[in-house]
C-alpha cells in the first residue's frame, strides 16, 4: 500500500457516531481536494499499530460527501470479536492510502459518550469500545478507537487470608490463638480449592473432555458422509431436526450415510460420564452437526476445522434479542461461543437472514433463506385437514366459534424462573366480551410449569391447552392469536389472521431482555399495553391486519413444503445455489484480502499504542 495521506488528495472527518446494538456506524465527511480523485470508489479500513487491517467497513453515501461506516464490532467479516488493539480509519483508493479520518470538532468532547462497555461472562467481564483523540498529530485531531477485552480485579477489603494473626483477631474480635487457627485454616482451604478446580473441577472435567475429542477424532475413522443430529437442551428429537432426519430416511439417504442422535438435557441436568463420553464420540466421527439450539459443549470444545456445523435455530423470527444481539446484557455469550462455530444457519428470507447472523456473531451470507423444515408438515394441505378434525374432536367447544389463542412467551431469566403474571388477566372482562362468539385457548410458553387459573365458572368459553404438544396444530383453528414477544407470528402469519399483541411490560423488557428491531414498527398487528386495550380491541375488532400481509412478504422466500429439502441439498450435501455460494466465498476473500494489506509504510502516523 502506498502511502499519500501527506499530499492531502482528500480530507475525511468523523462528523457523529452511533450504536444500534453491537452495530457501529460511524459518519465521515469526505472533501476531495485533487479532482483527479472526485468520485473514485474509497474504501476504509481499520488499521491496528502493527500496520494490520482488523476491519473493512461497510459504507453508504448518505448525502454528497458522507459516507456512514458499518462495521459490527462482534463480527467484522471473520466471525469473531475486534482483537485488542488501537485502531484508526485509514482512506484508500486501491492501493493508494489517502488520508487517515480526524474528528470533528463538535464531536470531541462527545467521544467519551459514544464509548462503550460490554458486560459479559455473568458481568464478570467486560469488553471496551473506547474513542479519543490521538495527540502524535499537532495539526490534526487524529481519530482513534481502542478494543480491549478485560476480567474483573479484585478491589475493596482485604482477603482475610493474608492478614496476619493479629489483624485477624481485630477483624473478627477472636482470641488470638483461635484466630490464628482461623487464618491458616482458611489458607489451607484456599489451597484445596485451588487442587481441586485444577485437579477435579470444571477446568479438569474440560481439558479430560478436550483430551478424549481429540483422540478419537485421529483413531476413529469417519467418512465425509457421517452426521450427528444434536441437542443439548432437549431429550428428544422435535421440530426442524425431525422434519429434515425424517425428509432424509424418506430419501433413502440413511443407505448412504451413517446417521448418528445424540439427544440430552446436558443445558439444565447433570449427566454422566457415560453420558459425555457418548456424546464426545459421536461428534468426533462427524462430519456433519445438525444443531436445534444453543449447545454449551460448543462454548469450550473447538471442533475439528472440517465439521460442518448446520444450525437449524427453532424461531422462525420474533422480537427478542439473543445471542450476540444482546451483548452486554444478562446471558449473553462470551467473546467466543458455541454460534462462532456454525458453518451455516438457516431463516425463513433473505430479508431477514442479517437478524440471524447477528445473534450467532456470523456473516449474513452464512444464513441460508431454505425456510423452516417443521413447517413442511404445517402447510401440507392433507395434514391441516386431519389435524383440523382431530382438534375439533379434543375441543368441540371450538366448532362454530371463532377461537382466540392466547399464547405469550414467558417472563424470568431462564427455565427454572418461568412464569406468566396470570393476575394481569381480567378473566371476567374476557368472559364477558367473548359472548356466543368467541371461546379462548391458553396456551402458556412450554417453561411455565404453572397452569392457567381459569374459574371453574367460566369452564365452558375458557381451556388451558398447555399440554397439546405442537402450537403450530392450533392456528388451523385460531381466528385471532394474542401474544407479545413471541415468534409463534412467524407460522401464524401465513394463516393471514388478526393478531394482538400484549406488551404490557414493553419498556421493561426491552432493557432486560432487549429487541433485535423496531417492536412498533415490526409487530404484524395492533400492540395493547393494558388488559382495558386488549378487551377494546377484541370488541372493536380493531386489529390492523393489514400488517400481516406485509410480514409475510418480508419473512417468506417460500411458502411450500419443501424446506428440509432445501436443508439437505444446500447444507448437507453441499449442491448451493451458485449465487449463494460466491456470496459466502465473497466475504472470506475480502477478510483474507484486507488481512494481507500491507500498511507498513504508515509506520510513524499511527496512534501510539495505548498500555
Amino acid at each position: 500500500m502506498n502511502n499519500i495521506c501527506e499530499q492531502k488528495h482528500i480530507t475525511a472527518t468523523v462528523k457523529n457516531i452511533k450504536w444500534e446494538r453491537i452495530n457501529l456506524y460511524i459518519d465521515v465527511e469526505v472533501v476531495c481536494n485533487n479532482a483527479e480523485y472526485n468520485g473514485k470508489p474509497l474504501d476504509f479500513y481499520l488499521v491496528n499499530n502493527k500496520f494490520i487491517s482488523k476491519g473493512h467497513f461497510k459504507t453508504e453515501l448518505i448525502s454528497e460527501n458522507v459516507y456512514r461506516l458499518y462495521i459490527n464490532i462482534t463480527n467484522p467479516g471473520y466471525n469473531r470479536c475486534i482483537p485488542r488493539g488501537t485502531y484508526s480509519i485509514r482512506v484508500c483508493n486501491g492501493n493508494d492510502i489517502l488520508a487517515c479520518c480526524v474528528c470533528d470538532t463538535s464531536i470531541v468532547k462527545k467521544l467519551a459518550d459514544f464509548s462503550r462497555s460490554f458486560l459479559f461472562g455473568n458481568r464478570g467481564k467486560v469488553y471496551s469500545v473506547v474513542f479519543y483523540v490521538g495527540d502524535n498529530d499537532d495539526t490534526a485531531l487524529p481519530f482513534v478507537m481502542y478494543t480491549m477485552a478485560s476480567g474483573a480485579i479484585s478491589v475493596g477489603m482485604p482477603n482475610p487470608i493474608s492478614l496476619s494473626p493479629l489483624e485477624v483477631t481485630q477483624k473478627k474480635k477472636l482470641p488470638v490463638f483461635l484466630a490464628a487457627f482461623s487464618a491458616y485454616f482458611e489458607k489451607i482451604t484456599k489451597i484445596f480449592k485451588k487442587l481441586f478446580k485444577k485437579y477435579l473441577g470444571v477446568s479438569a472435567f474440560r481439558r479430560f473432555i478436550k483430551k478424549y475429542y481429540s483422540h478419537k477424532t485421529k483413531r476413529l475413522k469417519s467418512s465425509d458422509k457421517t452426521i450427528l443430529f444434536m441437542s443439548e437442551q432437549n431429550p428428544a428429537i422435535t421440530a426442524n431436526q425431525k422434519a429434515v432426519y425424517d425428509k432424509m430416511l424418506e430419501r433413502g439417504l440413511d443407505k448412504e450415510w451413517d446417521i448418528m442422535l445424540s439427544f440430552r438435557s446436558a443445558a439444565a441436568e447433570r449427566q454422566t460420564i457415560k453420558s459425555w463420553l457418548s456424546t464426545i464420540k459421536k461428534v468426533a466421527r462427524s462430519s456433519v452437526i445438525v444443531l436445534d439450539d444453543h449447545a454449551p459443549v460448543f462454548d469450550w470444545l473447538i471442533l475439528n476445522k472440517k465439521t460442518k456445523v448446520i444450525q437449524l435455530w427453532h424461531a422462525g423470527a420474533g422480537f427478542k434479542s439473543s445471542g450476540y444481539s444482546r451483548w452486554g446484557n444478562t446471558g449473553c455469550p462470551s467473546t467466543f461461543s458455541c454460534h462462532r462455530q456454525y458453518s451455516y444457519g438457516i431463516a425463513g428470507s433473505k430479508h431477514i437472514a442479517h437478524f440471524f447472523s447477528e445473534v450467532w456473531g456470523i456473516n449474513t451470507e452464512q444464513v441460508l433463506p431454505t425456510g423452516m423444515p417443521r413447517m413442511d408438515e404445517y402447510l401440507d394441505e392433507e395434514y391441516k385437514k386431519a389435524t383440523t378434525e382431530k382438534l375439533y374432536e379434543l375441543y368441540p367447544a371450538c366448532k362454530g366459534k371463532k377461537v382466540i389463542l392466547f399464547a405469550p412467551t414467558y417472563r424470568g431469566k431462564d427455565k427454572a424462573e418461568a412464569h406468566y403474571p396470570y393476575e394481569l388477566i381480567d378473566f371476567d372482562k374476557l368472559y364477558e366480551t367473548c359472548g356466543d362468539e368467541y371461546v379462548v385457548l391458553f396456551k402458556m410458553h412450554p417453561w411455565v410449569a404453572e397452569g392457567v387459573p381459569i374459574p371453574q365458572k367460566y369452564s365452558d368459553r375458557f381451556f388451558d391447552v398447555g399440554t397439546y404438544p405442537n402450537i403450530n396444530d392450533l392456528f388451523y383453528i385460531t381466528y385471532l392469536l394474542i401474544t407479545d414477544y413471541s415468534s409463534n407470528i412467524f407460522e401464524y402469519s401465513l394463516m393471514r389472521n388478526p393478531m394482538l399483541f400484549f406488551a404490557y411490560d414493553e419498556i421493561q423488557y426491552s432493557f432486560s431482555r432487549g429487541f433485535h428491531r423496531d417492536y412498533a414498527e415490526s409487530a404484524p398487528g395492533k400492540i395493547v399495553h393494558t388488559f382495558d386495550e386488549l378487551i377494546e380491541a377484541i370488541k372493536a375488532k380493531d386489529f390492523e391486519l393489514e400488517k400481516v400481509e406485509k410480514y409475510v412478504e418480508e419473512h417468506f422466500d417460500y411458502i411450500d413444503s419443501g424446506a428440509s429439502d432445501r436443508v439437505i441439498d444446500w447444507l448437507i450435501l453441499g449442491n448451493m445455489p451458485k449465487d449463494m455460494r460466491k456470496a459466502i466465498d465473497d466475504v472470506f476473500d475480502d477478510v483474507k484480502k484486507t488481512a494481507n494489506l500491507d500498511f507498513t509504510s504508515l509506520d510513524d502516523t499511527q496512534p501510539e499504542e495505548v498500555l
